[in-house]
């Protein structure tokens, strides 16, 4: 697994996604590492593939490759953090306020984009993109640890545990994992690519890199095959399990989940009212 958009692995230039740098070219290592060995061994007879692990797996964050046994990790831990009140997050859950709740106003009519901009087409660097852009307006809940004071490593599925109450019968959950750049960090240089003119200081100060989204149509919370409707006010669990992570957030780096709404246009905007179907009649 390496951390590309869809070819980059065949691509020269394997450095970066969108603005986030790897520090060295990923797509190379992958052909000297894996293709080239395998292709040898398979198809041509020769060399070995020993050195091939099971699981070839490259952490984002500490820029490092990690030759498995077995994905998941078999020493997982499954380990919880919690949203606290005031924006912020634990990883030891707060004896206070544990009737306390968060609200936002979730409008059809008013869309949380994916990204900033208008686009004729899906972007591919959306997947690492500064989620500031969404932070924080009054339709996103912000929830952020204080600075790390040393590394921790996310390796797996992440599982978004909700306890939610509407207004109405439907409603979207997008849950967003983020890395939060300390203010004084900047890349050495741009794009290698670029000019000599264009090379210097890359300032990140700030950066929200998103590292996984994952959104779940609430009528499908239990079941996929038949789905269901809230009970307005009453509080209701939605729990799912997100896409894979294989990233470690840097000592002097803050972890942040962002909860909202809608992820438009990658999905469709919610009507917020419990719907069987859509008909596509006049679509």
């Amino acid at each position: 697994m390496g951390p590309w958009y869809h070819e980059q692995w065949r691509n020269n230039d394997g450095t970066h996604h969108g603005n986030i740098q790897f520090g060295s070219n990923t797509s190379k290592w992958y052909a000297d590492h894996i293709e080239i060995p395998f292709f040898d061994y398979y198809l041509k007879g020769k060399g070995s593939v020993d050195g091939i692990s099971k699981a070839t797996v490259y952490f984002t964050g500490e820029n490092q490759w990690h030759q498995l046994p077995q994905w998941p990790p078999a020493d997982l831990q499954a380990t919880p953090i919690y949203l606290e009140p005031n924006g912020k997050l634990s990883f030891n859950a707060s004896r206070n306020d544990k009737n306390s709740s968060d609200s936002y106003i979730s409008d059809p009519a008013k869309p949380v984009p994916y990204a900033e901009g208008v686009h004729f087409n899906r972007t591919r660097n959306y997947m690492t993109d500064d989620q500031t852009l969404c932070s924080p307006p009054t339709d996103v809940l912000v929830y952020q640890t204080d600075t790390l004071s040393k590394d921790i490593t996310l390796g797996g599925p992440v599982v978004a545990d909700l306890l939610v109450s509407l207004s109405n019968t439907d409603a979207d959950f997008v849950v967003k994992l983020i890395d939060v750049f300390p203010d004084n960090l900047s890349y050495n240089e741009v794009d290698i690519y670029a000019e000599e003119d264009q090379k210097g200081p890359y300032p990140m100060g700030g950066y929200q890199m998103l590292v996984r989204a994952e959104i779940m149509r609430g009528k499908f919370r239990d079941s996929y095959e038949k789905p269901s409707p809230f009970i307005p006010n009453k509080p209701t669990e939605v729990k799912y399990t997100m896409p894979d992570v294989a990233h470690t957030f840097k000592k002097g780096h803050r972890i942040m989940i962002q909860v909202q709404k809608q992820l438009v246009p990658l999905v469709d905007r919610n009507p917020q009212q419990f719907m069987d179907h859509l008909s596509r009649k006049g679509f």
